[in-house]
């Protein structure tokens, strides 16, 4: 059976103020495409179908229309929800849905009925677990002693009725430990999150959701297809895949990545005001792309993201690097005594910030905007 793997498409997304739907449509248009030239005969979605779990509108309508185009294709599609998701939400109908070649996880209840799909080697078994936390699993087992992720798990994966003679797929959305993070993954601090993949031993294939970066856990049988976009800064240099899974006879798994080719990437440029102005520089660039700045100039560039805007219309941040930027001072206490006039306060504060003194230009500046306040007050 050869199968797409999908994941953490978070449909809605937003890259600062800058609406993605334009390239989520772009990629779930080629995700068809793959569909129709790699003759996929199953399509997984691993979690986090959307971004919030109360989607916009806009959202639903995207996804909506992407499932309808799948099952148009006679493609079967199984899906669960993510941390990102509503459970409820994303269940709701799919008993229904299952009638169509939709088969969706349903809220976590105790026990995971298999969703039996055939090839020519005869029944593949997807087993689909949605993201749950322990607390959750801990109501349905109470006999067990679940305090952490990995208990949770193999709690649910010890009471899956598997028939090791035939294929089985887990399709699930956690945190296997080993695994690479990105920023933009929600994780509990101190790895409490970590499941530990052995747990897994039993399945041919491990469908998983939740981390960006594509890559296997542990095992060549256990996957992360990541998210197909870049949805954060320390994503920038990531190399974006889809993911194939060929699951032909018993014990044979065959793993495939085509690079994703978005609209935009998301870039990230370092240097000073000066360079990154100069069209030698960005006359050679996409400067469509989503695009995070860093300027290396000792002085802040005023109303330098707005000017920077003019080349850049998808700047997402402006960042300095620079001796300031690089150093840590402590302001001393006695920049907060009352007694100092509060141009000394704040041009104690700025040499702080700064590492260098206001010029008497700046210092006449503050004092004009310091007394034009106080006279406000008075009055």
């Amino acid at each position: 059976m050869r199968i797409l793997h999908l994941s953490d498409l978070h449909i809605g997304k937003r890259l600062k103020e800058y609406s993605m739907l334009e390239d989520q449509k772009y990629i779930l248009s080629q995700i068809l495409e793959i569909c129709d030239n790699e003759k996929i005969e199953c399509v997984v979605i691993a979690g986090d179908v959307y971004d919030k779990t109360v989607p916009p509108a806009e959202a639903v309508m995207v996804f909506d229309n992407f499932i309808y185009s799948v099952t148009e294709r006679k493609i079967p599609v199984v899906m669960i929800s993510g941390n990102h998701d509503s459970a409820e939400r994303i269940a709701f109908g799919g008993r229904i849905m299952s009638a169509g070649g939709v088969y969706i996880s349903p809220v976590y209840s105790g026990k995971i009925e298999p969703v039996v799909l055939e090839d020519e080697y005869g029944e593949v078994n997807f087993y689909l677990l949605p993201f749950v936390r322990p607390t959750t699993v801990r109501q349905y087992h109470s006999d067990r002693k679940i305090e952490s992720f990995t208990d949770a798990m193999e709690a649910v994966v010890d009471n899956i009725e598997i028939d090791s003679t035939k294929r089985n797929i887990m399709v699930t959305h956690q945190f296997v430990t080993g695994s690479q993070l990105s920023q933009s993954e929600e994780f509990f601090i101190g790895g409490t999150e970590n499941i530990d993949g052995g747990i897994f031993e039993k399945f041919d294939y491990v469908a998983l959701g939740h981390i960006h970066r594509p890559q296997f856990a542990g095992s060549k049988k256990i996957r992360y297809c990541g998210s197909q976009l870049k949805y954060h800064f320390d994503e920038v240099n990531q190399e974006k895949t889809y993911t194939i899974a060929d699951i032909d006879e018993k014990g044979n798994v065959k793993i495939t990545e085509i690079p994703v080719e978005p609209i935009r990437q998301v870039k990230a440029y370092k240097g000073s005001y000066e360079k990154l102005t100069d069209k030698s520089f960005y006359g050679n660039i996409n400067t469509e792309d989503y695009i995070y700045i860093t300027l290396t100039d000792e002085e802040d560039i005023p109303d330098g993201a707005r000017k920077l805007k003019k080349i850049y219309p998808n700047l997402l941040q402006l960042f300095y690097d620079n001796s300031r930027t690089r150093t840590t001072t402590v302001i001393r206490s006695d920049v907060r005594n009352e007694k100092l006039p509060p141009t000394e306060i704040f041009s104690e504060f700025y040499e702080s910030r700064r590492n260098h003194k206001m010029t008497d230009e700046q210092r006449e500046f503050m004092e004009q905007l310091i007394k034009s306040v106080w006279e406000e007050e008075i009055l």
